[in-house]
């Protein structure tokens, strides 16, 4: 019984950091930028369902709506006004631009709502599952869900569609699909557009769980989701997925032998661990540069 809580536990947790390596591995494979705001816009999302829900007292239903509409938005916005003027720059400005939009989320996240903690309400009240004598929480049910199902339509955006077409050719060539006709600010907007709406989505999931809303709580989601980009390949959908269970049962699994003190140290060891054995990661593709 305790195993099965704690294999769904692992599940859940690396679902919702699946669900951010995402948004870290779309971007970082079209303009390859490491976008360490990724994870304040999860922030921005949990503080977005904190004012529709608490303050407001609307429907948890339009809080979820504007949660992933309004991390869609600023991510939209964050590309316009801090990356597109650096498109043409060398790679270091864009990630120390990125370094400093994460600040300035925090920063400003403190000066609005102020540094204490504030309290999610629960979005729906939903019964426990059964199976046997071992309950199931719905809520851990709807994470690992709602995971699989934006990963498959993820995977059909970018493999099916025109826009999906146009994404893959912007990351392979950027000059090229220039050339072919393509709107490349649009196609990266999008692109930022998509993997935001998923950290938003991943903002519900997180306060679904743990129902509270800091203005820091991104800095070790974001980072964690991260190693978990990193562990599986960035770049790569299904490595994103992998490496987010990895690090969620790693942490479960800590935990659950008594060493919770350590489970942010063991996930960095993991990510070690994998770089040492495959630079790439799990399901990253080699990199060749030509001399």
């Amino acid at each position: 019984m305790t195993f099965l809580t704690q294999v769904l536990n692992g599940l859940q947790l690396g679902s919702i950091y699946a669900l951010v390596a995402l948004g870290y591995t779309m971007v970082y494979g079209i303009i390859l930028l490491l976008n360490f705001a990724h994870g304040d816009i999860i922030m921005v999302g949990a503080y977005i369902s904190w004012i529709v829900m608490s303050q407001l007292g609307l429907s948890p239903v339009l809080a979820i709506v504007l949660s992933i509409v309004g991390c869609a938005g600023l991510g939209v916005l964050i590309d316009k006004v801090a990356y597109q003027p650096l498109r043409e720059a060398p790679r270091m400005s864009l990630l120390i631009t990125a370094i400093g939009v994460s600040y300035f989320l925090e920063n400003g996240a403190q000066l609005v709502f102020g540094a204490d903690a504030k309290v999610v309400p629960e979005y729906f009240e939903l019964p426990n599952l059964s199976i046997g004598d071992v309950a199931l929480s719905a809520n851990a049910i709807i994470t690992i869900v709602v995971t699989a199902v934006s990963t498959i339509v993820l995977t059909i955006l970018v493999q099916k569609t025109k826009l999906g077409k146009a994404m893959r050719a912007v990351s392979e060539d950027m000059g090229a699909a220039r050339l072919m006709g393509i709107n490349v600010n649009n196609t990266i907007s999008f692109t930022f557009a998509v993997g935001s709406a998923l950290a938003g989505i991943g903002a519900v999931l997180y306060s679904m769980a743990y129902s509270q809303a800091t203005p820091t709580m991104g800095i070790m989601l974001g980072t964690k989701a991260f190693v978990a980009a990193v562990l599986g390949g960035i770049g790569s959908i299904p490595g994103a997925v992998i490496g987010g269970l990895l690090v969620g049962f790693a942490e479960v699994f800590v935990s659950a032998i008594g060493l919770s003190v350590w489970q942010d140290a063991v996930v960095f060891l993991l990510l070690i661990i994998v770089l040492v054995v495959r630079p790439t990661g799990i399901l990253g593709r080699p990199m060749t540069e030509k001399v």
